[in-house]
């Protein structure tokens, strides 16, 4: 399959940036076109992402999302040095893995890469797998990268 639009999902976490340094390679490889998105919750306990010590949900979702323009800025850089035509989206209201395949539907992506945890036992239970639902829910190959040490 040719994958000629990639969709990689980020936040700040170093899977995340492991899986856009994967996905730089691969976008290279076959002269793909990416898009990173970064999906930020107006609930900090629904989210991992861009938890933050913010003192009220309106300062909260501010912090985030001036957070991920950031780390989807830096991102972006690398990617276009690369030589790779990148694009960026932050999206929210809505759950990590709605809002990734959604945008994956939208834009007719081809591929998904994105990062797991790996998390097991209660914190997976607790705060879900956000990669196991895109799994679930897309209609698109979806790369998993996990962290390595």
């Amino acid at each position: 399959m040719n994958y000629q639009h990639i969709l990689v999902a980020v936040d700040d976490s170093d899977v995340a940036l492991t899986a856009a340094d994967e996905a730089i390679i691969l976008a290279k490889a076959l002269k793909s076109k990416v898009t990173l998105i970064s999906v930020v919750s107006l609930d900090p306990l629904s989210n991992t992402s861009f938890y933050g010590k913010a003192l009220s949900a309106t300062d909260y979702y501010s912090e985030a999302v001036t957070h991920a323009k950031y780390t989807l800025t830096a991102l972006k850089l690398k990617f276009t040095n690369e030589g790779i035509q990148t694009d960026t989206k932050i999206l929210g209201n809505m759950s990590e893995s709605h809002a990734i395949t959604q945008l994956a539907n939208e834009l007719n992506i081809d591929l998904i890469i994105m990062g797991s945890h790996g998390r097991t036992g209660f914190k997976k239970f607790a705060l879900g797998s956000v990669a196991q639902d895109v799994l679930t829910l897309s209609h698109v190959p979806v790369l998993i990268v996990k962290h390595t040490q």
